[in-house]
């Protein structure tokens, strides 16, 4: 991270980036896959820690183009994903979790978000997120687009 790089820090009392690489638009078509993953690597060597993505992006493929440009870097990196509300049960967050890990290719994540309130009730949400907390999946939880 820049040393002069502005810095949030969360609940828990871990410190991350307040400036991240958000990947909203990669994974959209595998012509591209080879330049965001170089993209990704680039930021990363420039002091670039924090990685947002989402199940959402491209269904998915974006998790896979970071999990590729992190692969043998994962401790470089602060890295965030998101749950979709239409997942966001207790069950459904859980198993979300673990589709995401595997795409990104890592055993955790540093920060897992709700990407938008649905319909299920946040209770259940925060009730996954704290097992997925317990069982080392996650680091951290909140909320995203409230």
């Amino acid at each position: 991270m820049y040393d002069d790089m502005p810095s949030v820090t969360l609940p828990s009392g871990k410190e991350v980036p307040a400036l991240g690489l958000g990947t909203w638009n990669m994974g959209e078509s595998g012509s591209s896959a080879a330049q965001e993953v170089e993209s990704i690597r680039k930021a990363i060597d420039l002091g670039m820690s924090l990685i947002d993505t989402a199940e959402m992006y491209a269904d998915g493929r974006s998790e896979e183009v970071v999990g590729s440009a992190i692969a043998g870097r994962r401790d470089e990196v602060f890295l965030v994903s998101k749950v979709y509300p239409w997942n966001a049960s207790a069950r459904g967050t859980i198993e979300a979790c673990e589709r995401s890990l595997a795409r990104l290719g890592t055993d955790h994540l540093d920060l897992y978000l709700l990407h938008w309130r649905g319909e299920h009730p946040l209770t259940e949400t925060v009730a996954a997120f704290e097992r997925l907390k317990k069982d080392g999946k996650i680091g951290d939880w909140g909320v995203s687009n409230f």
